[in-house]
């Protein structure tokens, strides 16, 4: 089954599911990566990645683009284009933090 990717704007509010050993990621992006998928994965563990979708959101009455991981346990991330043989960045989750990259 090809992915579906939904084009509309996403005015509802995110869920961040953090505490104590848990952070959240929010890496925003240029709109041109509007319904691709980034993946993060544990510092040395590039088999175990988890991915989300690029969504459009409003904030200030403003677009802007970015990838919500809404649950991390805390540690060192290797950040990951879709496909992409080699990590594009990384972060550093916190518990009970919401850490953020910008890749504008």
């Amino acid at each position: 089954m090809a992915e579906q990717h939904n084009d509309r704007v996403h005015t509802e509010s995110v869920v961040l599911d953090i505490g104590r050993d848990v952070g959240a990621l929010i890496i925003y992006t240029k709109a041109d990566l509007r319904g691709k998928e980034i993946e993060v994965s544990p510092l040395g563990s590039a088999a175990t990645r988890v991915h989300v979708e690029v969504l459009e959101r409003r904030a200030n009455g403003r677009p802007v683009f970015a990838a919500v991981f809404p649950q991390l346990h805390a540690g060192s991330y290797e950040i990951w284009g879709k496909n992409a043989p080699n990590p594009s960045g990384n972060a550093t989750i916190v518990g009970g933090t919401v850490t953020t990259v910008d890749w504008r």
